[in-house]
């Protein structure tokens, strides 16, 4: 897992996920006109939390093709009612455990 920031994180993207870096960059330019503003770095907080989740599902081809099946389903409007649901907790699972690893918050939060 890269280091979380914002550095590291384009780096990462560039290489596993190359066609997501512009969205990478329009994240970041958001998160640091959000932070400026409100004199927060929850914005920029929010921002590593979400690309190092990428990361870390996309860095595992097996994980990543998973999460990506499970979001075309969940978003299928004819898919079987209960199997769009399946899908959707099986997304929450993964990104759960993809966040979990990146160990961006303390546990208690």
């Amino acid at each position: 897992m890269p280091s979380l920031t914002p550095d590291a994180l384009r780096v990462a993207v560039a290489q596993i996920v190359p066609s997501r870096l512009p969205e990478l960059n329009e994240h970041l330019a958001s998160a640091a006109t959000s932070a400026q503003r409100t004199s927060s770095v929850g914005p920029l907080r929010a921002f590593t939390a979400h690309w190092g989740t990428v990361v870390n599902i996309e860095r595992w081809p097996q994980r990543a093709a998973r999460f990506h099946a499970c979001e075309q389903l969940a978003a299928d409007p004819l898919a079987d009612p209960e199997e769009a649901r399946a899908a959707a907790s099986e997304i929450g699972r993964i990104l759960r455990t993809a966040g979990d690893n990146c160990a961006i918050w303390p546990s208690w939060t």
